[in-house]
């Protein structure tokens, strides 16, 4: 299944139960040799999980989670970014940019994604989110990113959407190794990225964002 460049794309987060927890909205920049690489730019609707009196996810205590109603809140992204998604990977890499400069790598760990495709055109990835993340400056210094976040959440597994902590962990270290080495896609590929500029920044979610989980 490839997918046009242009092309309106989505990317969900998923917990548990098949429960949505974020979903953004943008353009598919490129499919190739790389992986699936979608455009998502300062300005775009979002979705991001919550409770349904007003709380982010954040603001619940963990052990909370599963006795509130939990609701999607609308809001707007902030951050231009490029995320690469490569076949198979337990990961996806986000270039940010600030005024189209590139600022940093974003290392997401993830279940590997899993395309779709509606009848109308529409095209997405839906993946979840296992919190423990790797930031990366242009300089290739990096560090770990919200390990307290995936302890916390480790220690109530009765919740937590994430049932093992090692393979996050051993695909963090093997995307360190790439980081440390300077090699794809950390070897400045796509550092100098501008979107097209036919692609016009989405104004809301559209039809189909609540379609069916992809696996």
């Amino acid at each position: 299944m490839a997918f046009a460049a242009g092309t309106p794309a989505l990317r969900r987060h998923y917990m548990r139960d098949h429960e949505i927890g974020r979903v953004w909205v943008g353009h598919v920049a490129a499919d190739d040799e790389h992986g699936l690489w979608l455009w998502f730019a300062t300005g775009s609707p979002w979705r991001t999980i919550g409770a349904a009196d007003g709380r982010t996810f954040r603001d619940v205590p963990f052990t909370d989670w599963g006795r509130v109603e939990h609701a999607l809140h609308d809001g707007t992204w902030s951050g231009d970014v490029l995320m690469l998604h490569p076949p198979g990977a337990a990961y996806s890499v986000w270039m940010f940019f600030t005024a189209g400069r590139f600022t940093s790598w974003y290392v997401n760990l993830e279940r590997p994604g899993a395309r779709w495709e509606n009848t109308d055109g529409l095209v997405g990835l839906d993946t979840i989110d296992y919190d423990l993340d790797i930031v990366a400056a242009p300089d290739r210094t990096w560090r770990w990113k919200d390990e307290d976040e995936f302890a916390d959440h480790l220690a109530v597994p009765e919740l937590y959407w994430c049932d093992d902590e090692a393979a996050v962990r051993t695909s963090g270290a093997e995307v360190v190794k790439l980081i440390e080495a300077g090699e794809f896609p950390f070897d400045g590929t796509r550092t100098d990225f501008r979107p097209d500029p036919r692609w016009t920044v989405p104004t809301a979610i559209p039809a189909g964002w609540d379609r069916p989980r992809a696996w």
